[in-house]
């Protein structure tokens, strides 16, 4: 088979992997444990805000590796990333601005499915030979079900796509945006991407800790700053561009410019897809973060965790996808990060915005090289033993920048296939483990354990 054959064999599994099953199965999910948690996303929304943003009396004295503060700044490095810029573009470009709508939806529902995933994560962790915690899906679903096979299919879904998604993807997106942006050669980006990974992640968890933690808000607050600026310029058009928003989730969007037209179905498929894309609820990644947390309870890292898909779906990606509505530029044949990058620079019209975006695209897919360095690490140290993270954290390392300087035509759609497959043990997890997370919320908040 030549390339091209290839490419659409990849893009075909891709599809179908990412199709309305997975899709239906991720948000069924999230409704299903919003039942059966009385909806505590909505109820304890603000107590979980409070106690991952503003509380900062950390349980130190408590078995874990990193703080509450810093184990949501991982996952947050992993998940806020490209999705926000281009995954939110893409989605309004194919499904019209209704899209936006539906990605709200996946977040909110998402919200129960991530509270989920780190409940059990920390309810379930171990301690390695290091005395480092050890925890995600590969454990709860062994350790929880007794079905260490499942686990392992995990592990492995993981650990591939840590070298796709998490790694080679990330730093080529870094090198061609420092290219196109400031004519920056690929092959120095490719150097200095791999020092600045390797310096961190080499110190493993507590030193990725560290890091995010001082990194991700300050990326969060940068393009965010961008973003409100263009809206607060724009203001009059605030309130048309979310009525529009909320009338395209229920209508069909007309052809107009270089836009194609969408239906409802189209509408909805694209956004809920690049929502769960986004924010990863129920791909079972974060918890494994999660479970490194210095906590008392399960519940009090479950509540910090799930303010991650708040944050990056309701907060970042609602940014992103009101400057675009407000440019007007969706209805171009413009996609993906160009034309988040256009709506910025019309925004503020200057060539500021597409810095600002540039920039943002920069920091937040290095930072998720820092947090997905961790996962696979985890992952494979699940699948072989602990001698495995000193050689693995070297050749993360070197996949870095191998990325930077390749073409990975055939390697998004491979990393594409492996995310989604993470999906399917991760959620028949938690199905299966609900009981144990409706027990030990009711248990928490029956104390008053606030």
């Amino acid at each position: 088979m030549d390339s091209a054959s290839w490419q659409n064999l990849i893009s075909e599994i891709s599809n179908y992997v990412w199709g309305v099953p997975t899709i239906v199965l991720l948000v069924g999910t999230g409704l299903y444990l919003t039942f059966r948690l009385r909806g505590l996303q909505f109820t304890k929304l603000w107590h979980s805000l409070w106690l991952a943003l503003i509380k900062r009396k950390e349980d130190t004295d408590q078995p874990g590796d990193i703080t509450h503060f810093q184990a949501l700044m991982t996952a947050l490095s992993a998940t806020v990333g490209t999705g926000n810029i281009a995954g939110v573009a893409t989605a309004i470009a194919a499904g019209g601005p209704g899209a936006l709508f539906w990605m709200w939806i996946t977040g909110l529902v998402g919200m129960a499915t991530k509270y989920s995933e780190a409940l059990l994560a920390v309810h379930f962790r171990e301690k390695d030979k290091f005395g480092n915690m050890s925890g995600g899906p590969m454990y709860y679903i062994s350790k929880g079900l007794g079905w260490k096979w499942l686990g392992t299919l995990f592990a492995i879904f993981a650990a591939v796509a840590t070298f796709g998604i998490g790694n080679t993807v990330q730093s080529n997106s870094v090198a061609q945006a420092l290219q196109s942006t400031f004519n920056v050669p690929t092959w120095i980006t490719a150097i200095v991407l791999m020092l600045a990974t390797g310096a961190v992640i080499i110190g493993g968890i507590k030193s990725i800790g560290k890091v995010t933690g001082f990194l991700v808000p300050i990326m969060i607050v940068f393009y965010m700053g961008g973003a409100l600026l263009i809206l607060l310029i724009n203001i009059d058009q605030l309130i048309p561009a979310i009525v529009l928003i909320l009338e395209k989730a229920f209508t069909p969007t007309a052809a107009a410019g270089g836009f194609l037209g969408s239906t409802v179905m189209l509408t909805i498929r694209m956004g809920v897809a690049r929502g769960v894309f986004s924010n990863e609820s129920g791909l079972g990644s974060s918890p494994i973060a999660a479970a490194a947390a210095q906590t008392k309870h399960p519940v009090t890292q479950a509540l910090v965790s799930m303010t991650q898909t708040f944050i990056d779906t309701i907060v970042v990606c609602s940014l992103t996808g009101l400057v675009i509505v407000i440019s007007g530029h969706w209805t171009s044949d413009v996609n993906g990060a160009a034309l988040t990058s256009i709506a910025f620079t019309s925004g503020l019209g200057s060539k500021i915005g597409e810095y600002i975006v540039s920039i943002g695209l920069v920091l937040f897919a290095y930072s998720t090289l820092l947090g997905w360095s961790y996962y696979g690490e985890k992952s494979l140290e699940y699948l072989s033993s602990e001698k495995i993270i000193k050689p693995y954290r070297y050749l993360f390392t070197i996949f870095v920048g191998i990325g930077a300087i390749s073409k990975l035509d055939l390697v998004w759609g491979i990393a594409d296939i492996f995310n989604g497959l993470m999906a399917f043990p991760n959620l028949i997890g938690l199905l299966a483990l609900s009981p144990i997370i409706v027990a030990e919320t009711k248990k928490y908040f029956s104390k008053d354990e606030l």
